[in-house]
C-alpha cells in the first residue's frame, strides 16, 4: 500500500468515525426529544410565550430575551440529557458539526436543534404553536376517506 492510499484511508475511517458519532448523537436526541419529561418542557415554554409573538416581519425586542430563553432552557436539558447517554459528549462540538452539515441535514430533530442557532426558525415554531392553538391549522381529515376492500363481491 502506498502512502497516499494509506492517507485515502486513514480519512475515510476518520470520516466514517465522525458521521457515526454524529449519527449516534441524533439518535440519543431523538429519545431524549419523544421523552414526556422533554415534551412538557418545551410544551410549558410555549404555552407560556405563544401569545407575545405576531406574524408579521417585524421582530419585537422581547422575541431575542425569549429565544436566549429558550435556548439556555432546553440546550441545558439536553446537554445533561446526552452528557449522560453519550461518551465524551460536547454539545459546542455537536453544533459545529450541525452547522458544517446544515445544508445535508433535514427532518424534525434538525429543525429542533436549529431552534438554538437560528431565530426564525425558532420564531416560526413559536408561530406554528400559536396557529395550532387558536385553531388556524388546516384540518386535512375531511379528504380523508376510509373505505373497506374487500376481494369478495357484494353479498346479498
Amino acid at each position: 500500500m502506498d502512502l497516499q492510499t494509506a492517507e485515502e484511508n486513514l480519512a475515510v475511517s476518520r470520516s466514517s468515525s465522525s458521521d457515526a458519532k454524529f449519527d449516534m448523537i441524533i439518535g440519543a436526541i431523538e429519545d431524549v426529544v419523544m421523552e414526556e419529561e422533554f415534551q412538557m418542557l418545551q410544551h410549558n415554554f410555549l404555552e407560556r410565550y405563544f401569545h407575545e409573538f405576531i406574524d408579521t416581519e417585524e421582530n419585537k425586542f422581547i422575541y431575542t430575551d425569549i429565544h436566549r430563553e429558550y435556548i439556555n432552557l432546553v440546550e441545558k436539558y439536553l446537554n445533561e440529557r446526552l452528557v449522560s447517554k453519550v461518551p465524551q459528549f460536547s454539545m459546542s462540538d455537536f453544533m459545529h458539526q450541525m452547522i458544517a452539515r446544515k445544508n445535508e441535514l433535514e427532518g424534525e430533530i434538525f429543525e429542533l436543534l436549529l431552534t438554538f442557532s437560528d431565530f426564525l426558525t425558532f420564531k416560526e415554531m413559536i408561530l406554528d404553536y400559536k396557529a395550532a392553538k387558536e385553531g388556524r391549522t388546516v384540518d386535512l381529515s375531511g379528504g380523508i376517506m376510509v373505505t373497506s376492500f374487500s376481494t369478495e363481491g357484494p353479498t346479498s
